[in-house]
């Protein structure tokens, strides 16, 4: 059987139009085979199947022969007993180095804990500025396993899904690869929405079945384009499911008020009949006023080129897509159609220009040590939408969509932004909050003797680019003011929370979180608090655990008595009572972090209760005893939240994405119709403490259309 699969494998490299050395193909192959030998995927085929068709679709964009070899070997150092060094050793250093970041990237692990996951991500940026054939690999390792996903376990696939759609699908289309990007994307749905998938399938099969509108315009086109003698290619396309699902939901529209699901493509030869075919088609068709975008002129960030223009045709709306032979290769391929290597070594500028977002990515993240907000701005950068500025010299600078122009300023140098005391926006002053159209031209005024930044510029910007730098200026130029603004910030928060730090030992209690940061002394803590590094919401809770633990400690007497005590898995001990059956109460559901009392049953040992339980009422004070909570950071416990929302289609779809992205296990969900159109959710999930109850119901208020979120 391998020796068929290898066949065919290599029968594909001789028709890809790409070069390959078939000897080597075939070694690196049966290589694999061997070491692979015996090993299923859980579809019940050879594994080998998933390293050849790994390999195939990266020869689908022209990948060079030591990406695919490395493709074929991908999985070899993680899953069997062969080392970096004996890749290196057979193949070359160049191919070891590949297999060793593929390998990296294959080891992320979404359900981990959230400094392992920012570990990872920080090594996979790291891995692509390196060298961008290992998240070529691990890109087409992704589409495979999304093709074959049907195989997993249900928790699995949503997993797998959501990791999809937040990670790599965004990074194929900042790689510029849209064919690849949609599918992800298209795969994903299938498995986070399968109902709205399906309908979104079924709906444009309909539509293929009364498209003869569409046939009349491709020949109204074609025929214009004869006369005027222009050579050119006419594509179709339909826009894919999850675009369409995205504008369905997004916008609360049906499928039949989608108006541009049909595109047309015209490829010519030169540059200059773009424009040409754009004035035809504007004198054929109706033009939508402000929906023109030139892409030629202002290139996207992943390199795509092309002239886009909507258009009327009796009352339907259509787009057309204008472009040369070498930008649809471009658009098709992406980054791959930049792809040439010498010696090892990346071709010169165009490419390495290209990828300087990646370094910019890489820049921002570098001060930001929180999980949380590692992620929330890792996907912000991935997922902004963009507009394009100019200077006063005609450089272009390309941001996020609501930048400010401090932004701007930031984006041109980073003293450029230290030194702004005000800009204009076409000649014209403006305030500093003003945000940027595309075509604008801002001019930034700056004095040599300007105080810097301010704080609150933090607060109005919208690029973590410009958060980064403003932080950077903080840190070091003001120290000590950073020091003292985090120490009465912090000061504050704990005298709220009843923590006393002269109570306790203040370097144990602070020490987890100096750790936790990579920090030296409190110091470097108080100055972090203060330019922005670490958050007083993100310690805090873990301050107040530590803080009564201590606490505790000291009270209790010197000279103890051991005895055995009876917990429940949710981590309660019962004072002064040994070996006794405990269980935590259904009415209340205490969670750790809520004040509790014991109620001795009769027959069935001792029931936990939330101190404020209303079940308790009128109970004989002599069967309450006193119970604790144990320190157990790994312990979950089951908690109960009340969610009031208007209803709409996806909103079970973004409730389960929510809890999915905070790692949060749901172990009941039920939903029941109010009044008014409105829906009453109720969760019953597992948690760690009241806290992270609190974080989770946070969360869980800021999804659209949600009206409370309560504790139940």
């Amino acid at each position: 059987m391998y020796e068929t699969l290898i066949n065919e494998f290599l029968q594909t490299a001789e028709e890809s139009g790409v070069r390959y050395n078939t000897d080597k193909l075939r070694d690196a192959a049966e290589f694999a085979a061997e070491m692979h030998h015996g090993q299923l995927r859980k579809s019940g085929e050879p594994y080998l199947i998933h390293p050849l068709e790994v390999g195939k679709i990266l020869m689908s964009y022209g990948m060079d022969e030591a990406c695919i070899i490395a493709s074929l070997l991908h999985d070899v150092v993680e899953d069997t007993e062969v080392t970096k060094e004996d890749v290196a050793q057979r193949y070359s250093p160049e191919i070891a180095e590949l297999v060793d970041g593929v390998t990296k990237l294959g080891r992320i692990n979404y359900t981990s804990k959230e400094e392992q996951q920012v570990e990872n991500l920080r090594k996979m940026l790291l891995a692509m500025a390196k060298d961008i054939r290992v998240i070529m690999i691990k890109l087409a390792d992704r589409l495979h396993n999304m093709r074959t996903l049907e195989y997993q376990t249900e928790d699995k696939k949503r997993m797998k899904a959501i990791e999809t759609l937040e990670v790599y699908a965004p990074l194929a289309h900042r790689l510029g690869i849209q064919n690849l990007k949609s599918e992800l994307e298209d795969t994903a749905l299938k498995y986070i929405d399968p109902i709205g998938y399906e309908e979104i399938v079924n709906d444009l099969e309909v539509f293929h079945e009364n498209n003869e509108r569409f046939t009349r315009i491709k020949k109204m086109i074609t025929e214009s384009l004869e006369r005027e003698g222009i050579k050119a290619t006419i594509e179709s396309r339909i826009k894919h499911i999850y675009s369409i699902y995205r504008k369905m939901f997004k916008q609360n529209k049906e499928f039949d008020e989608i108006y541009d699901l049909y595109a047309f493509r015209i490829i010519v030869d030169k540059t200059t009949e773009c424009y040409n075919v754009l004035g035809l088609m504007h004198d054929l068709f109706t033009a939508i006023p402000g929906r023109l975008k030139d892409y030629i002129a202002t290139p996207k960030p992943n390199m795509y080129q092309s002239l886009h223009t909507t258009v009327s045709f009796e009352g339907y709306l259509f787009e057309i897509q204008v472009r040369t032979q070498e930008m649809h290769r471009i658009a098709e391929l992406g980054i791959a159609a930049h792809w040439k290597y010498k010696t090892g070594r990346i071709g010169k500028d165009p490419l390495d220009e290209k990828l300087s977002w990646v370094r910019k990515l890489l820049e921002v993240q570098s001060d930001v040590n929180d999980a949380d907000d590692f992620m929330k701005t890792f996907k912000i950068d991935l997922f902004a939408d963009q507009v394009f500025v100019s200077t006063p010299k005609g450089d272009i600078i390309t941001l996020h969509a609501d930048s400010t122009v401090i932004d701007f300023a930031y984006a041109i140098h980073t003293q450029v932004g230290n030194k702004m005391i005000g800009a204009k926006i076409n000649g014209r002053i403006v305030e500093l909050t003003s945000r940027m159209q595309n075509g604008d031209v801002v001019e930034i005024l700056t004095s040599d003797t300007s105080g810097g930044p301010s704080r609150d510029w933090l607060n109005l910007v919208k690029t973590n680019e410009a958060k980064a730098k403003i932080r950077q200026w903080f840190k070091k130029e003001k120290r000590e003011e950073n020091i003292q603004q985090g120490r009465a910030d912090l000061d504050r928060e704990m005298r709220r929370s009843l923590i006393n730090v002269a109570n306790v030992d203040e370097k144990e209690l602070f020490a987890p979180i100096l750790s936790r940061y990579g920090l030296e002394t409190q110091d470097d803590l108080y100055a972090a608090i203060g330019y922005g590094a670490v958050s007083i919401s993100k310690i805090l809770p873990k301050l107040k655990v530590d803080y009564s633990r201590m606490i505790r400690k000291q009270t209790e007497p010197e000279q103890q008595v051991v005895r055995p005590v009876r917990k429940t898995t949710g981590g309660v001990v019962v004072d002064d009572i040994d070996n006794c059956l405990v269980r935590l109460a259904g009415c209340c559901v205490p969670v750790p972090g809520d004040e509790i009392v014991g109620f001795i049953t009769r027959g069935n040992g001792v029931t936990v209760h939330q101190a404020s339980c209303p079940h308790l009422k009128g109970i004989e004070p002599g069967r309450l005893v006193k119970v604790h909570w144990e320190e157990a950071e790994n312990e979950y416990f089951n908690a109960a939240l009340t969610l009031d929302a208007l209803n709409r289609i996806d909103l079970m779809a973004d409730i389960s994405s929510a809890l999915a992205q905070m790692h949060i296990m749901t172990r009941g969900l039920s939903m029941q119709q109010m009044p008014h159109g409105d829906v009453r959710v109720v969760l019953n999930i597992e948690v760690h403490s009241l806290s992270h109850l609190e974080i989770v119901a946070k969360r869980l208020r800021k999804l659209k259309d949600v009206l409370k979120v309560e504790r139940s």
